[in-house]
């Protein structure tokens, strides 16, 4: 039992780092190519990469008919599903990057880790108090972090914080499906779908040239391969033995590689306010996650 959860959890912490530093990829991204085609691009890639490995595994499992049936009707109906929360995440994030930072983008899209056990009310699963609590450290972070002293909030903060909204949607969901389904072929179809309505939208509202996609080459091969192909992936498999909850913690560190590789790379810097903000926001994050260490009902 501690040798799955250690598993699960590395496979998670993997999952956090590679997620965080696709945020600069994004960043960098969005110099040469719009939003759409960039998400278009590299969900494409990122289906590439597990078809292999789905073609494999089949030849190793052999269900029933019968069994084989109602995996595949649950199989569909839950893809589709998932693959319109990702698509609603991936695209508020990738707008959104286009108008804030990675530091930014990565501390806003861990608010996810408080919305999960939230979003729980809705399936009468009563919050410990202690989300409470984090809910407010994390609205008072993000206050410090993206809204002025006139009380607005930054248009790219605000697509990244409804976008966060997804992410939590699809932690929750993935938590459900995956233990019942195929996670490589659940990965595919959400995949899939996330990549046509980005591509047909990127074919329809934006004016992208080879060129440019050929500029920002090495952002969509890190997003697709990495951070869709290898992360997304890692998460399906690793959630399929850890309660969102619990995930949701691991994952959340994400917002730190985020910053760190924009410090790092992108050369961005936070001020006081800003850092008052992010250190808010994380203790927000880490509170939200205290009744899941300490084994009590979220």
């Amino acid at each position: 039992m501690k040798s799955t959860t250690l598993r699960s959890d590395s496979l998670l912490l993997l999952t956090s780092l590679i997620w965080g530093l696709a945020f600069v990829a994004q960043r960098v991204g969005m110099d040469y190519v719009g939003p759409f085609i960039f998400n278009g691009i590299r969900f494409a890639l990122g289906a590439m990469v597990i078809i292999p490995f789905i073609y494999f595994s089949r030849r190793n499992n052999n269900p029933s008919r019968e069994e084989s049936l109602q995996s595949n009707k649950l199989l569909m109906r839950g893809g589709l599903i998932l693959g319109l929360v990702l698509f609603g995440g991936a695209t508020f994030q990738q707008y959104g990057m286009v108008y804030t930072t990675a530091s930014n983008a990565g501390f806003i899209t861990g608010l996810y880790v408080v919305i999960v056990p939230i979003l729980g009310l809705l399936r009468k699963q009563y919050p410990h108090f202690t989300i409470w609590i984090a809910a407010l450290l994390a609205a008072v972070g993000l206050y410090l972090l993206s809204v002025t002293e006139g009380f607005s909030i930054f248009f790219g903060d605000l697509l990244v914080l409804i976008g966060a909204v997804f992410w939590a949607v699809h932690v929750v969901i993935i938590g459900v499906l995956s233990p019942k389904v195929s996670a490589l072929k659940l990965a595919l179809i959400q995949y899939l779908v996330c990549s046509v309505l980005s591509t047909i939208l990127a074919l329809t509202t934006e004016q992208n040239t080879l060129e440019g996609v050929l500029d920002a080459s090495i952002p969509i091969l890190y997003g697709g391969l990495l951070s869709v192909g290898i992360a997304y992936t890692l998460q399906v498999i690793a959630q399929k033995k850890a309660p969102p909850a619990h995930a949701a913690i691991i994952l959340s560190l994400e917002a730190v590689f985020a910053a760190l590789g924009g410090w790092i790379i992108l050369n961005e810097q936070l001020g006081g306010r800003e850092l008052a903000g992010c250190a808010l926001m994380m203790l927000g994050i880490l509170v939200a996650q205290y009744c899941s260490f300490r084994k009590r009902k979220c």
